[in-house]
């Protein structure tokens, strides 16, 4: 049997939206608008109810066939309504407006401290090792890959090989400085950004501080 996950493909994307849209729609509306087949359309409605995206309504008229009208779950609707990229950025444009270097950086501390805090109980192991696989197969989970290198006699470098706030990044390197807080609060150790993707490397890699670094 095969797992139900909450991943949405493609092909499944265009009725989200068009529910989002719509407070309902039957089989032959979704058919009709999207230019497929009822075939397709009902395949897509039965992985995305399985899902938990999707709920269906059914009513009789009469000694009719019954029709089924579909709409979006509370689940869907937080799922299609998951894109914060421009409210994002505009907030980070107002963090960067600071004028004040100690209130910026009192506010960046405490939005790592509040992204700690939330993801504090999903990070696992005693070990800076264990910690790091931990916080690499959390991000992985939020489809941002991360690496952990193991060296013999030293300690393990964590990888970004993508980055998990590009837009931000692309605008503001600051958002480094606030992963680097984020990742020693999880870590329970300080960690300094070893290499940067912005400075022209092929992915930004952190590592915790040894003794007397700086």
């Amino acid at each position: 049997m095969t797992a139900v996950t909450d991943d949405i493909i493609p092909s499944d994307i265009a009725i989200l939206d068009l529910l989002r849209k719509t407070e309902s729609l039957s089989i032959s509306d979704l058919a009709a608008v999207m230019d497929v087949t009822a075939t397709a359309v009902r395949q897509r409605l039965t992985r995305l109810m399985a899902q938990g995206y999707i709920d269906r309504v059914t009513t009789r008229a009469g000694r009719g066939r019954p029709s089924h009208q579909y709409s979006l779950t509370t689940k869907g609707r937080r799922k299609t309504g998951s894109n914060f990229a421009d409210l994002a950025i505009t907030l980070w444009q107002e963090i960067r407006a600071i004028q004040d270097i100690e209130v910026r950086r009192g506010l960046l501390q405490r939005l790592a401290k509040r992204l700690a805090d939330a993801y504090a109980d999903q990070i696992a192991g005693e070990t800076i090792e264990e910690k790091m696989e931990s916080l690499a197969d959390l991000f992985g989970d939020r489809k941002v890959p991360f690496s952990v290198t193991h060296i013999e006699g030293k300690l393990p470098i964590l990888t970004a090989l993508a980055c998990p706030y590009p837009d931000l990044a692309e605008q503001d390197r600051t958002i480094c400085s606030m992963e680097k807080i984020l990742f020693s609060q999880l870590l329970g150790e300080q960690v300094s950004l070893r290499q940067c993707r912005l400075d022209g490397e092929s992915c930004c890699t952190f590592e915790v501080r040894s003794e007397g670094t700086s």
